[in-house]
């Protein structure tokens, strides 16, 4: 088998989904809007960097790359958070659990919004870089987990690893220490149930496509970019939900998406999606929940 831990199917046989219901009316559009929201530890390398050192010498401390990040939390964040608010829409946030510490006054923001948090870390580092095996990852997971659970006062149900890297034992510890899904299989536009040592996982549409740090610190494509996806993917999905409901994931990051000259196409997105009759803003918890209650784990 291709995916160890999904069997692979083609998407136009899958067994039809009901769509959520909204006042008793089908949404078949599930947007789920997914900020990403990380502690880049001033101490150690960057995780990405948008600016490299002359002669190609690495310097810690890494001041211009540690603050494209720290604006985005500073000022890229409020923006994004006053664009979902004015629409009425909750996201999902991807946390870095050290973000609690590093940046309270965010973290207290977004849960008071509402918004879901979606594990993603301690800090943005992958869970590869830890030694130890799958003990260590556990412990990791846990303490990850715990941390967020007594700021928010609820244990999250959702994983995004750091970068989307696992080790080989990720799905398994993550089944083991509660969660219902996680958004590291980006292998299509409806959840998948996974398999794990521990029982069935969901693994969550997330994407990489429609993801601000691809299309803009990878990619480095020009502002309007992400917005010209978003309306080329609803142009595809048209046919398609006909017959069967799609996921769509908005990846974002407070210093990408955030910044004055790319705020408006977030904003234009959103509008976009807000103006469809067949939309419906859900967090992770939603889909997920959604996805069992129409496809159970056999």
């Amino acid at each position: 088998m291709a995916n160890p831990r999904v069997p692979y199917t083609l998407s136009n046989e899958r067994a039809r989904l009901a769509a959520p219901l909204v006042n008793g009316k089908p949404k078949p559009l599930i947007v789920h809007v997914v900020v990403n929201v990380e502690h880049w530890r001033f101490e150690e390398p960057m995780p990405r960097k948008i600016i490299t050192p002359p002669h190609g010498k690495e310097t810690e401390p890494d001041v211009p790359n540690f603050s494209w990040a720290d604006y985005g939390m500073r000022a890229g964040l409020p923006r994004i958070m006053s664009a979902l608010a004015a629409r009425g829409i909750t996201a999902s946030t991807s946390f870095n659990a050290g973000v609690i510490d590093a940046y309270p006054r965010a973290a207290a923001a977004m849960r008071d919004a509402g918004w879901e948090f979606i594990g993603h870390g301690m800090h943005q580092k992958t869970m590869n870089a830890a030694a130890g095996g799958a003990a260590a990852e556990r412990e990791l997971i846990e303490a990850c987990l715990d941390k967020m659970a007594a700021f928010t006062g609820s244990r999250p149900r959702g994983w995004l690893s750091p970068g989307l890297r696992e080790t080989y034992d990720t799905p398994d510890v993550l089944k083991a220490c509660g969660v219902d899904y996680v958004c590291d299989w980006v292998i299509d536009d409806l959840p998948d149930w996974m398999t794990t040592k521990a029982g069935p996982l969901i693994a969550m549409p997330y994407n990489l496509e429609i993801n601000d740090s691809i299309i803009y610190a990878v990619e480095k494509h020009a502002s309007p970019e992400m917005y010209q996806r978003v309306v080329d993917t609803v142009a595809a999905f048209e046919p398609e939900l006909k017959t069967q409901p799609r996921v769509l994931a908005l990846g974002l990051h407070p210093h990408l998406i955030g910044v004055p000259h790319r705020i408006g196409y977030l904003e234009k997105m959103l509008d976009l999606l807000a103006g469809r009759d067949d939309v419906v803003f859900m967090q992770g918890a939603q889909i997920a929940d959604w996805f069992e209650s129409v496809c159970p784990a056999t």
